[in-house]
């Protein structure tokens, strides 16, 4: 399972952008699907993550609620972060991230994809 990420870029403060993430692949099933971010000197954090089956949500960072939607197309196995309002301190490296498992099989394997920077200038 591969994950290709898109969507980052440079942004004004109080600025929209839109991450997308697709997992590819064959013979996998997926179980959930969410973003991550990681600052300058500050350690990854979870941003947002939605249970693939049920579609529900499962979490948001506090400090994106409200500002930050997570959403999925389930045909094209795509996950996406509308991130409306932002702030400077949103800026970070975002890396989609992905639980799935291959059919007919119970062990839960996970995957990154390659960072897409974001940049939120003042």
């Amino acid at each position: 399972v591969q994950l290709q990420a898109s969507g980052g870029g440079l942004v004004q403060t109080g600025g929209s952008l839109r991450l997308s993430c697709a997992a590819s692949g064959s013979g996998f099933s997926l179980e959930s699907m969410g973003w991550y971010r990681q600052a300058p000197g500050k350690q990854r954090e979870s941003v947002a993550t939605v249970d693939w089956n049920s579609g529900v949500v499962t979490n948001y960072e506090p400090s994106v609620q409200g500002r930050f939607t997570i959403s999925t197309d389930a045909a094209k196995k795509t996950v996406h972060l509308q991130m409306n309002s932002l702030k400077s301190e949103d800026t970070a490296v975002y890396f989609c991230h992905a639980r799935w498992r291959y059919y007919g099989r119970t062990y839960v394997r996970e995957n990154w994809g390659r960072g897409t920077l974001v940049t939120v200038s003042s």
